[in-house]
């Protein structure tokens, strides 16, 4: 009997251990990157700088794709050889860094900007400050990575990222194993509102004296977002939104829990539609569509944003149908719903077809399922949207063929 308890004993004491080692041997060893990037008022030229702080021994080679006319001037440790259509870089086992330039001035073919440098304040993506990149690594590696950003004495800054209380940011793409920076940036002499709505922290962040509406932005959220946090649970806990006037680009553009808006933008145009809520949908799908399905990716923005109007009460019913009533006639005059691009007319068509497709689902299955399971789906899988998969999806919801499903020959 002693033996047993014994056994037993020794067994209770073993098991935590066990637990312990399989949920270390579960996360994966991290090597260290710090993206370091100094800034300039009035250049739009910045000088960036990866190093890799830890382990540096686990990367074997990282290659990004770098644009010739936008990145230049590499130098650093270790073995770089710049091509044509980038720069493969391959580190020392240490004191392992590559330093660049980059320029983070991007304009649109309207002449307009959507990253701009001036002597008072800046708007740039994250993206441009580090090329997309391909790494080898040592197999169950990944990176933990963190961005250090030079700024001119009294420029302040807003990004989507965590802050540590050094001052630096935390990057971290949970589904990636090498990190970089997304995501708007603003800086410079700038003016803030917070507030959170939900689970969700939002900031709105512009240049002062740019006619950013922060707190009207903050309000109008604050009655339509809880719409789109119930639709879409994985929403961003972080959310942030910036914009400026002139000569910035006068349009919206979503990037990884961001976006950026031109502050002339309405919160609510006269035909019931809304710029910012079209943007903040893209943001809480986080989805891109395959060639050929971009109608979808547009239309659900625009559909869902309408919905978030109407479901919270921000419109009325008479609203509602109007707007979709316009949507419609605006479609009449559109090309083909599996174009390049979507945008205008097409969109508009889009929007009544989601509708239509919306019907039938909620016909077919007595009001149980509807486009929103769908929707919800196509955001969990996170890969480009196809026409194929989304027809598939909105079929499995209503149990069986949909007569307003588009027919497309797959690209």
């Amino acid at each position: 009997m002693r033996f047993k308890s014994y056994i037993l004993f020794v067994f209770l004491l073993a098991l935590p251990l066990a637990q312990y080692g399989m949920a270390q041997e579960s996360e994966r060893p991290d090597y260290g990157v710090l993206y370091t990037a100094w800034i300039k008022a009035g250049d739009p030229v910045a000088t960036v700088r990866v190093r890799l702080t830890r382990h540096p021994e686990w990367v074997n080679w990282m290659k990004f794709n770098a644009d010739p006319e936008r990145y230049t001037d590499f130098k650093g440790t270790g073995s770089i050889e710049v091509t044509d259509d980038g720069v493969q870089w391959e580190p020392p086992k240490e004191n392992a860094y590559l330093q660049f330039r980059v320029n983070l001035e991007s304009r649109r073919s309207s002449g307009r900007f959507d990253g701009l440098v001036t002597d008072d304040w800046a708007i740039f993506r994250a993206d441009d400050l580090i090329p997309p990149a391909r790494t080898s690594m040592e197999d169950g590696t990944q990176s933990r990575a963190k961005l250090q950003l030079h700024l001119p004495k009294g420029w302040s800054v807003a990004t989507p990222f965590p802050r540590y209380t050094s001052g630096r940011f935390r990057i971290d793409n949970p589904d990636r194993l090498f990190d970089r920076p997304t995501g708007w940036i603003v800086m410079g002499d700038i003016g803030t509102r917070t507030g959170t709505i939900g689970d969700t922290r939002v900031t709105v962040a512009a240049p002062k004296d740019q006619n950013m509406r922060r707190m009207d932005m903050l309000a109008f959220l604050r009655w339509t977002l809880p719409t789109l946090q119930e639709l879409f649970p994985q929403f961003p806990e972080r959310l942030l939104i910036v914009g400026a006037g002139d000569p910035m680009w006068r349009g919206a553009l979503s990037a990884p829990d961001s976006l950026y808006v031109h502050s002339d933008r309405p919160l609510l145009s006269e035909n019931a539609t809304s710029t910012l809520l079209h943007e903040t949908v893209h943001v809480a799908m986080g989805a891109r569509g395959a060639p050929g399905a971009d109608w979808i990716v547009e239309g659900l923005a625009e559909y869902y944003s309408l919905e978030a109007l109407h479901r919270s009460g921000t419109i009325s019913d008479k609203r509602f149908a109007k707007a979709h009533a316009d949507l419609v006639e605006w479609g009449k005059s559109s090309g083909p719903l599996d174009a390049e691009r979507s945008s205008g007319p097409i969109t508009a068509k889009a929007v009544g077809v989601l509708r239509e497709i919306d019907a039938e689902i909620r016909e077919s299955s007595d009001g149980e399922r509807s486009l929103d399971d769908v929707v919800r789906q196509l955001s969990d899988e996170d890969k480009p949207i196809t026409n194929k998969r989304f027809r598939e999806l909105a079929m499995a919801a209503a149990g069986g063929n949909l007569r307003s499903m588009p027919a497309f020959t797959e690209k």
